[in-house]
């Protein structure tokens, strides 16, 4: 069965959760009042815009693209999407429902396409980068903070209008796309907009390599509180670690744009860390408490190999040829793999490329 085309279709045609591939009948989680994700609806376009060029097929991009016009229609004045969006009944259009504004979980894959498919498109499709520069505008008109008190930056979430002084880990990403955006910004790198996403792309980032620096294990938690008086402070209900990668994702596109070297010194310091308290006989476990050196788990998320590994190896590697400036084929999508001119290749590269990587930790 073809899942992109859904025989029960919600009345917006934004993706659902859950599909019956027997029936093709669609829903959303019940926990969330059957509202769709932000960060789940506009996940997939990359990757099914690529699968559409491939196959010939245009109804994977037509479909997929369709999510973004409908998001662009309901993006708010200051740029910034709410978490739960609900279908409108009766073929009506869909609204936002009562949630939090974030760049972290549940909320980041929709910003980060909003860049990646703009520069997919050859730069060419301004409907994305529209959307992208209108939400950037509101990040640093309500989102960027500082901490006290040494002035760190980071990115708080909204929750109606009072802001919560706290950062998942997985908005650290945004270190890599402010810096991505800046880089490709219409307007030049000379540009005020383009100089405001490098400078916070640049201190965001610090605060990301500060979040595992600060800690007895040199690994960061989940997520991070600033609101005290030193700087940032790990709270009780998030002190775990599951082999997260968006903090190296941002030293790498950061050190790959910019040449810092400083982020190579990062990511090193990142790795050894992960190598002394989360490595395990067989693999490398999640910390229950990155404050507790013995508190490793038995078991490793998928993503530590296609993602952290991945970044953590790009970024120590000086002769690779990845380009993601400059090669559309080398854009990322939201799980770390690149979109290759052929399968062959892509297969290829990515043999190539986990061979390495394995021969990389066994040395170690």
């Amino acid at each position: 069965r073809d899942c992109s085309r859904p025989t029960t279709p919600t009345a917006s045609r934004l993706t659902q959760k859950l599909v019956n591939l027997g029936d093709g009948r669609s829903s959303n989680h019940g926990w969330n009042e059957n509202a769709s994700i932000l960060g789940e609806v506009a996940t997939q376009q990359v990757e099914y815009r690529y699968l559409a060029r491939k196959t010939g097929k245009e109804d994977y991009e037509r479909r997929s693209g369709r999510v973004f016009e409908i998001l662009q229609e309901m993006q708010p004045a200051d740029g910034l999407f709410y978490q739960n969006i609900q279908e409108g009944g009766s073929g009506g259009c869909p609204t936002f429902a009562g949630s939090p504004v974030s760049f972290g979980a549940m909320n980041d894959s929709a910003y980060e396409y909003m860049l990646k498919v703009w520069v997919q498109g050859n730069k060419k499709e301004d409907m994305y980068r529209e959307m992208w520069d209108k939400a950037m505008d509101g990040v640093h008109d309500q989102l960027v903070q500082k901490t006290k008190p040494n002035g760190l930056t980071f990115l708080a979430d909204r929750d109606g209008g009072r802001i919560n002084r706290k950062m998942d880990h997985l908005a650290c990403f945004m270190g890599g796309a402010l810096a991505l955006g800046a880089y490709t910004d219409p307007k030049g790198m000379d540009s005020d907009r383009a100089r405001r996403d490098l400078r916070t792309a640049r201190a965001l980032t610090y605060t990301c390599y500060q979040m595992y620096a600060r800690t007895n294990t040199g690994i960061a938690p989940e997520f991070t509180d600033f609101d005290g008086k030193d700087d940032m402070q790990v709270p009780g209900n998030a002190k775990f670690y599951i082999l997260r990668p968006e903090a190296v994702e941002a030293f790498y596109y950061l050190n790959k744009l910019t040449g810092d070297p400083i982020c190579r010194e990062w990511g090193w310091e990142v790795f050894q860390s992960i190598e002394k308290y989360c490595k395990t006989q067989y693999g490398y476990g999640p910390l229950k408490d990155v404050n507790n050196p013995h508190s490793v788990e038995d078991r490793m998320e998928s993503f530590f190999m296609a993602e952290t590994l991945k970044y953590l190896y790009l970024l120590f590697d000086p002769d690779s040829e990845i380009d993601p400036l400059n090669k559309i084929r080398d854009i990322c999508t939201i799980r770390s793999h690149f979109l290759f001119l052929t399968l062959f290749y892509s297969a290829f590269f990515c043999a190539n490329l986990i061979s390495r990587m394995i021969s990389f930790l066994v040395m170690r």
